[in-house]
């Protein structure tokens, strides 16, 4: 999925006040960490993931990996955050990140 350069600007001013939902450690991605992300992609649409692991390149496999594995996009990657959008299946407007 590919947005336009509008929505990820839109999405990165809403992703700037968003604390990082989940948090990839040494152990990478577990079958729990999957769960857990699907979980969030489902309810928010729009999620801040924190890679807890110093190596860069390490970073930005593991930040492609999340992404080809939960069918999400990639807004916006600094540092050891990374920002990550999926539209839901079921519309969730309590909760959704972007409505």
């Amino acid at each position: 999925m590919t947005l336009s350069n509008e929505h990820k600007k839109h999405y990165r001013n809403i992703g700037h006040n968003l604390k990082p939902i989940v948090i990839i450690a040494g152990k990478g991605l577990s079958e729990g960490v999957i769960a857990e992300l699907e979980r969030a992609l489902e309810d928010h649409e729009l999620i801040k993931i924190k890679i807890a692991i110093v190596d860069r390149d390490i970073r930005k496999e593991l930040v492609q990996e999340v992404c080809s594995t939960l069918n999400a996009t990639l807004v916006q990657e600094i540092g050891k955050v990374a920002l990550i959008y999926r539209k839901s299946a079921k519309e969730n407007l309590k909760n959704s990140n972007v409505r």
